[in-house]
């Protein structure tokens, strides 16, 4: 439970109720579109869907039933299968929406807790701070320097100040925070609100084409144009040669369902959002699918340090004042001492969420069992800011008397102290001293001789300096090892983050960071011309006192030197880098929601482990996808030229297969492609290769040579199977059945053998896969049905099989794909000759 220093009870559990069932939830409720209707809208726009349709059509006019209704039964096949990858993804969007709704803070029966955003109710009082979005339409009733961007409404991108004392007081759905803190009543929720009668929903998404998917999508443009042009070719020769219009329709519709790759935008579809559910579950929510695709080719993640690489639980375990040696708090403390604290925890926000201002208002507590607290007011704040950065905070109770509480980094302090040169370098060695050892250092300061007016700029202030108190966030257990597993993947890390040199230093040797030794300022960053910059930070791993713009300095500049680049947030000053870094990650514990927003990444649990596995996923989803997409190019190559080449060269049977031959090997290749390789295992060696480089192209020009020479020997096997059948004079049934089984033995082949473009069969047979033998078990059992059942074999134009036919087939089918294991070892070889 969180603390609550409000003296605001809030509403009980009944009345929560009573309050939900009268004014309804917190949700946007709107019309909205079948998803169902939708689906079957696209899929009849489908080019096969189209073709199928057509070629159903022609066969019920000419009378041929059997292939028709075969046909009909075929798309209703086709529809059922893009129904099922469309719900699969629709869940998976789903639940990605359920991790990703933000939550919000609410005083109930006394009690500050946190709740979703869609619990809260009219009458709730919501703590909404910076950085958080706002849950409900309400009424500030208290509020300090607060400000809110309005822009979902209006459209105007600067901040508003709010104040519970003034007609501007009226807070709405959906606008973010950009400064201090307010206490709301909840007057309006769900479609009551300003946001919900305007009609914004804001959980549209807006769609966009990710540069793989625009690749992917060229490429079957290019495909379906191809088809276009070989159809007419394939229509007018058949008609020259028959003189009838119907039967060359049908036999160039053939072709040209041959030729569409429709499988690959589907595997894409299925890979990319099977991927992001898998990485949800792995506690990594992605909320752009284009994420999914940068992810395999990081090249430098940079990390914060509090919360990121420590536990992000601080706890006082140190204080200094200028008259005594440094203390741990938990000892007997001198009223000097005991002021230290005491001002440290005014110049803390009153409602504390920062672990640091937590632990000093849990130690004002412990010292001082008289509490002040509800006697004083703070009716002045000045937020986090400077460089070094400090807050101040001015308290008054009802006789007039103030309390103006500074602290920050050390440095700030001390500039805006009255101390002399001398005091000051002193002071700054303990610093120092303290920092060493992984503490992390503020300053406190005390202003007592001021009246009138507040000057617009807290520095303005004269201090009197009261000195230092120290936190310890240890490091996250696991925390070596992620580092350790980005190194291996060939993923540099930096460290940038708003606390000093020598504590960030001092944590990031503990955890065998390396680099740690060398580290520059934001202030020094700025400095560094942009010319000279990419080369200065390949030999900087650490950042400190960093603020926005040094941190978008170092994004941008990493991105022109070719690197990908993930960078981790939590707060309101990340987002300009989170939204600038190719991956963005939030945390989505301690994150602020406009962090969340920025980012295109969200780790549950705010582990940097995480990120390991989803570096990993990205990997494994890239080369699963060209595994599944090269095996598709493959396979189509063979399909393609067996409609293709007997015709044109003019061989004894020029039309070996029909439509329902071509649809029987589509509808076997499909799931091949976007089950079996969507579902397959992580290859030991990918977290070992060096990232991709993100310019490189879905379809370089070696990995196309490959499937194009693997379909041109399947093609050489099909062939030479068909010209051995006319030699042999077998008649047509007798061919097309063995130029089927070759084709269908070298899918079950290539199969097996795409698993894997380096390891051998012999070592993918042993990846854990169960829907390997099922996809192939049933191509097995449908095949062996189509040759031994009449009716099947009637139907296809098939005829039985001899034991040497049939060896025949299967031997040109293992041949023409198993030759592909000695390019593998020889890869393999050199792979190892280069170690």
């Amino acid at each position: 439970m969180l603390t609550n220093n409000t003296q605001i009870k809030g509403l009980t559990e009944d009345q929560v109720t009573t309050s939900r069932e009268k004014h309804g939830s917190n949700q946007l409720h709107y019309k909205k579109d079948s998803g169902l209707l939708n689906m079957l809208k696209s899929i009849v726009g489908e080019p096969m869907v189209i073709l199928l349709l057509i070629t159903s059509s022609i066969y019920f006019f000419t009378g041929n039933t059997g292939d028709g209704i075969f046909l009909a039964c075929a798309i209703i096949f086709v529809a059922a299968i893009s129904i099922f990858q469309d719900s699969r993804s629709r869940l998976a969007l789903k639940r990605l929406r359920q991790f990703t709704k933000p939550l919000c803070k609410v005083i109930r029966n006394g009690e500050t807790r946190q709740i979703n955003s869609t619990d809260v109710v009219v009458g709730d009082f919501l703590i909404i701070e910076e950085g958080t979005t706002i849950a409900a339409d309400g009424t500030i009733i208290r509020s300090n320097d607060f400000s809110v961007n309005e822009s979902i409404l209006t459209g105007e991108s600067f901040s508003v100040e709010k104040d519970a004392n003034k007609g501007n007081n009226q807070v709405f759905m959906g606008t973010m925070v950009t400064g201090g803190l307010a206490i709301i009543e909840v007057t309006k929720t769900g479609n009551q609100t300003e946001l919900g009668k305007i009609g914004k929903s804001l959980e549209e998404v807006e769609k966009e084409k990710t540069p793989l998917q625009t690749q992917i999508n060229n490429f079957v443009k290019k495909m379906v144009v191809a088809g276009v042009i070989i159809f007419l070719i394939v229509w007018g020769l058949n008609y020259l040669r028959s003189q009838d219009i119907l039967d060359s329709l049908l036999k160039a519709l053939t072709l040209a369902m041959s030729i569409l790759p429709e499988e690959i935008p589907v595997a894409f579809a299925t890979f990319m959002a099977m991927g992001a559910w898998r990485l949800m579950k792995t506690g990594v929510v992605v909320k752009q699918m284009k994420t999914v695709e940068a992810l395999g080719s990081a090249t430098v993640i940079c990390a914060d340090k509090t919360g990121t690489i420590t536990e992000n639980r601080m706890s006082l375990a140190k204080i200094y004042t200028p008259q005594n040696h440094i203390k741990e708090p938990e000892a007997e403390l001198n009223e000097q001492e005991k002021e230290l604290i005491r001002v440290a925890m005014w110049a803390s926000e009153p409602i504390p969420f920062d672990p640091m201002e937590v632990a000093l208002h849990e130690q004002y507590a412990k010292l001082y069992p008289q509490d002040e607290r509800p006697s004083f007011k703070m009716v002045h704040e000045y937020p986090l800011g400077g460089k070094p950065p400090m807050m101040t905070h001015i308290f008054e109770n009802k006789k007039g008397e103030r309390i103006i509480a500074a602290k920050g980094g050390s440095e700030a302090i001390l500039n805006v102290s009255a101390l002399s040169e001398n005091k000051k370098e002193n002071i700054s060695k303990t610093v120092s001293k303290i920092a060493s050892e992984g503490y992390r250092v503020l300053g406190v300061g005390l202003c007592t001789d001021h009246t009138g007016e507040f000057p617009k700029k807290q520095q303005d202030f004269k201090f009197n300096f009261l000195g230092l108190v120290a936190f310890y966030d240890p490091p996250k257990k696991n925390i070596s090892k992620v580092f350790k597993d980005f190194y291996n993947a060939g993923i540099k890390v930096k460290i940038i983050t708003g606390d000093n040199a020598n504590t960030t230093n001092a944590i990031a040797k503990q955890v065998n960071f390396k680099g740690y030794e060398k580290s520059i300022s934001g202030e020094e960053l700025m400095q560094i011309p942009e010319a000279q910059l990419s080369s200065r930070l390949k030999d900087i791993q650490i950042f400190t006192r960093m603020f926005p713009e040094a941190k978008l300095k170092v994004i941008n500049s990493l991105k022109r030197a070719q690197e990908v680049v993930a960078m981790t947030g939590d707060g309101v000053n990340d987002a300009p880098a989170l939204k600038a870094a190719h991956i963005g990650i939030a945390m989505g514990k301690k994150g602020s929601e406009i962090a969340k927003q920025a980012a295109s990444l969200i780790l549950v649990e705010d582990d940097l482990g995480k990120m390991v596995d989803a570096v990993a996923m990205g990997r494994k989803i890239y080369s699963n996808l060209k595994k599944a997409i090269q095996y598709i190019i493959s396979i189509h190559i063979p399909i393609i030229l067996t409609v293709f080449l007997p015709l044109i060269l003019g061989w004894k049977y020029p039309n070996i297969f029909s439509p329902v031959h071509i649809i029987f090997l589509e509808l076997i290749m499909g799931p091949t492609c976007s089950i079996i390789y969507e579902n397959e295992p992580m290859e030991k060696s990918t977290m070992s290769r060096k990232p991709r480089p993100i310019s490189n192209t879905f379809f370089n020009w070696q990995e196309l040579a490959n499937s194009i020479i693997q379909g041109l020997t399947i093609t050489g096997g099909t062939l030479l199977v068909y010209r051995y059948a006319v030699g042999e004079s077998f008649d047509e049934t007798n061919t097309r059945t063995m130029v089927f089984i070759t084709l269908i033995a070298a899918n079950i082949f290539l199969t097996l053998i795409n698993r894997s473009f380096t390891h051998s069969i012999f070592t993918t047979i042993r990846y854990r896969n169960p829907l390997v033998p099922v996809i192939i078990g049933i191509t097995l059992i449908l095949s062996t049905l189509l040759l031994v059942v009449p009716d099947f074999r009637n139907f296809f134009g098939f005829s039985p099989l001899n034991s040497s036919q049939l060896v025949v087939s299967i031997s040109a089918g293992f041949i023409s794909t198993f030759w592909f294991e000695i390019p593998k070892f020889i890869r393999r070889k050199a792979k190892l000759a280069e170690m």
